[in-house]
């Protein structure tokens, strides 16, 4: 017996070895677990936030790199505009001192053959930004009234026009084929009473308007040292200035409400401009040789029955065929290099029947930038009228019907009063 319980408690005590060993193992099992399982978990986080953080600076980056190159392309796109308007001011320049030097050759050359020097030629020509010359003849004395009473400012307004606007207005006219006749006589007196008139070394008639045309830009130009020259019918109504105002305005509070301003991303004006020559001019100030006016392309006329017939169709190839582009004749404006120009070649400048189409014909082979302005021959009310109240009111009103407003004399007045600027908006003109 006493060997039998020395048995058992040596497989006893062999048990409890065996199980503290196992709790042992397990123990450190679990602890080399922990160990291993836990750090791959805190190094697996580590990286995910580093992967984030570079992810992160990756887009600011980028963000920042494509504002600078939106920044640069915008500096750019401003650096070419600023650039082509550079150059198109240094070809107007170059242009204008070309023509200014043919024509002091023209009068070089002139000098040398015994042509006597006119007072006007003789002194320097005065500055102004637009010269306009109504066309008139000696039976239009009631239309050129009309013009005064309307759009033509008259006496000390007309002189303040020239002075601080540059713009000078004349009626153009010749003389009679009867040297000192009453109708030169009438256009003297007429002259005496308004100051208005430039007379031209040129005889009138219906057929004569080609000739009128080149010397009258000669005659300009001889005393008028301006950016543009205008031809206009003594039929047509003018709105001769600029006037800008803004009728919307969104106003917004900042944190501080005793503090108003205008927030540059919400504010909203609609700007809009009326009384239209000096502007529309005026945008195409830094252009050389330019045209502008609207430009149609007519039907040669090769009927002698009819009114705007052409004796030199057969120029224009068929019958059927169309003229080249021009400015309709009711107005136009040209720059002073093409006016220039008329003026030093005006004696092998070809005369077409049609004046629209012989102005049209002398820049044939030039480089010249011909402008199709529509609110040059816009119609007569409610056409103007319409316009005006949207905004954009007309440089110029006539109907196509009677190339001119028909009956003027009678119309011309409520035209002016549906269609006009108002008589402030060419002291208001920028230019």
């Amino acid at each position: 017996m006493k060997g039998k319980g020395g048995a058992l408690d040596r497989r006893s005590s062999a048990r409890w070895r065996v199980l503290v060993l196992c709790a042992f193992s397990f123990g450190l099992g679990m602890l080399f677990t922990n160990r291993f399982w836990t750090a791959p978990d805190s190094s697996n986080h580590i990286m995910s936030q580093r992967r984030r953080q570079d992810q992160e600076l990756q887009l600011v980056s980028e963000d920042c790199n494509t504002k600078r190159k939106h920044g640069a392309d915008k500096d750019i796109m401003g650096e070419v505009t600023r650039t082509h308007e550079a150059i198109q001011l240094l070809d107007k320049s170059i242009s204008t001192l070309q023509m200014e030097l043919a024509a002091k050759r023209s009068t070089l050359e002139l000098v040398r053959k015994g042509v006597p020097v006119t007072s006007e030629t003789s002194q320097p020509r005065k500055k102004a930004f637009v010269v306009v010359g109504v066309n008139t003849a000696f039976s239009s004395r009631k239309r050129r009234d009309s013009v005064r009473e309307t759009w033509m400012p008259q006496g000390e307004k007309l002189l303040q026009l020239e002075e601080q606007k540059g713009i000078v207005i004349r009626f153009t006219i010749g003389h009679s084929a009867t040297s000192n006749s009453i109708l030169d006589k009438a256009i003297d007196a007429e002259d005496a009473q308004h100051h208005d008139f430039l007379r031209l070394d040129h005889v009138e008639g219906y057929h004569e308007l080609s000739a009128k045309t080149k010397i009258f830009f000669s005659t300009a130009v001889g005393i008028w040292d301006a950016d543009f020259y205008v031809k206009v019918d003594d039929d047509v109504h003018v709105n001769l200035g600029a006037f800008y105002f803004f009728d919307v305005i969104t106003f917004f509070w900042r944190k501080n409400p005793t503090q108003l301003y205008l927030s540059p991303c919400r504010y909203v004006a609609h700007e809009k401009k009326t009384g239209m020559l000096a502007t529309t001019l005026a945008r195409h100030k830094s252009k050389p040789r330019t045209y502008i006016g609207c430009m149609k392309s007519g039907p040669v006329l090769a009927d002698k029955n009819l009114k705007y017939h052409e004796p030199e169709s057969w120029k224009f190839g068929e019958d059927g065929n169309k003229y080249f582009r021009h400015a309709t004749g009711q107005i136009y404006a040209i720059s002073k290099d093409l006016a220039t120009y008329i003026s030093i070649n005006q004696p092998i400048l070809h005369k077409y029947a049609n004046e629209d189409v012989s102005l049209g014909s002398w820049f044939i082979g030039l480089e010249v930038n011909h402008i199709d302005e529509r609110n040059m021959c816009c119609g007569t009310p409610p056409d103007c009228e319409w316009k005006g109240q949207a905004g954009n009111v007309c440089v110029a009103s006539f109907d196509w019907s009677c190339s001119g407003i028909c009956k003027s004399v009678e119309r011309l007045k409520d035209v002016h009063a549906r269609c006009g600027e108002g008589d402030s908006s060419v002291w208001s003109a920028l230019i």
